[in-house]
């Protein structure tokens, strides 16, 4: 049985449990998508692991690499500040080794919804050098924010605009997306770099343009670019989102890439507790065959050298039991 035909039964008979028990009958239909979901095809899903390079608790890049190899980490998340100059040294660092770039963090200058062109011309130009050096390294993509509440402060487009401005609503029109829509410029250019650009829902705390995984998924499918795709990070999606495995499955086959941290804190992975669950989640990410990377971004309040393998080894318990 394939993915798709899991996905769909699961649709038809959350549906038909809703039909069933009406309004009241809230608790009923998550216990269905819970049964679905343990039934979904689970084999074409892969949990790899990643980290944020800031996080590993060493000076020198070769020092760090060796530690997350053997913590069982697969990837490493750069930094996109000054990534142009470091591409050589990241190159020479990790080759011959088993880990991966997983995805590059931002980095960029200005945002991508400001009121200013020059502020939006800006920042495509900086995104643009950034995506070329993410695509010399095997990077996944470089992930972005449209504009956080401080920049909304300083002159945003309002949002109808900036949506329009992103990626309008082609779907069912003739109309062909000019190059001045920015999503489908930079998608361009990064899929001729060989990578992506990633869209990233926020907590209404950092920003209100983008917070949900099924409004970056909507711009991704209006896009409608290859270069142009989408994340979630568990952090945010504790404040935003009602069902971590419903964002996930919303993300479908725009999400290339997952943030983790703990739940209450933003520290690592089981650091608060019994808060720190993620098993719905990973029951969406194995619905959806996810293939890409669940990267560490996070702080820490013990020994990172302690914590942090303590922390695979919770998520990958965790992944199990998904």
């Amino acid at each position: 049985m394939s993915a798709e035909t899991n996905r769909r039964e699961f649709l038809q008979r959350t549906a038909a449990v809703a039909a069933a028990v009406g309004v009241g009958g809230a608790p009923a239909v998550a216990a269905e998508a819970e049964k679905c979901a343990t039934h979904a095809h689970k084999g074409q899903a892969m949990l790899k692991l990643s980290c944020q390079e800031g996080i590993v608790p060493a000076d020198k890049l070769e020092e760090k690499l060796d530690l997350l190899e053997k913590w069982g980490f697969e990837g490493i998340e750069f930094g996109g500040k000054n990534l142009v100059t470091r591409v050589d040294e990241i190159k020479k660092a990790m080759e011959g080794r088993p880990i991966k770039v997983s995805a590059i963090c931002a980095g960029f200058e200005g945002w991508l919804i400001a009121r200013d062109p020059q502020i939006r011309k800006k920042c495509v130009e900086s995104m643009k050098q950034i995506l070329t050096a993410a695509g010399a390294l095997g990077s996944v993509g470089m992930i972005m924010v449209p504009s956080f509440n401080r920049q909304d402060e300083q002159g945003s487009l309002p949002p109808k605009d900036a949506r329009v401005l992103l990626a309008p609503y082609t779907r069912w029109t003739d109309r062909t997306p000019g190059p001045q829509l920015l999503l489908q410029e930079l998608g361009e250019h990064a899929a001729k770099a060989g990578t992506t650009i990633i869209l990233e829902p926020l907590n209404r705390e950092e920003c209100y343009f983008l917070r949900l995984l099924a409004d970056a998924a909507s711009i991704c499918r209006d896009a409608n670019h290859p270069g142009v795709a989408m994340m979630g990070d568990f952090w945010h999606m504790t404040w935003e989102e009602t069902s971590d495995m419903g964002a996930f499955l919303s993300g479908g086959k725009y999400l290339k890439h997952v943030h983790i941290a703990s739940r209450r804190r933003r520290k690592m992975p089981g650091e608060d507790g019994e808060a720190d669950n993620y098993v719905d989640g990973f029951k969406g990410l194995k619905m959806i065959g996810y293939q890409g990377y669940v990267s560490f971004e996070c702080g820490c309040e013990g020994d990172r050298k302690e914590r942090i393998p303590a922390a695979v080894k919770l998520i990958k318990e965790q992944w199990e039991k998904a």
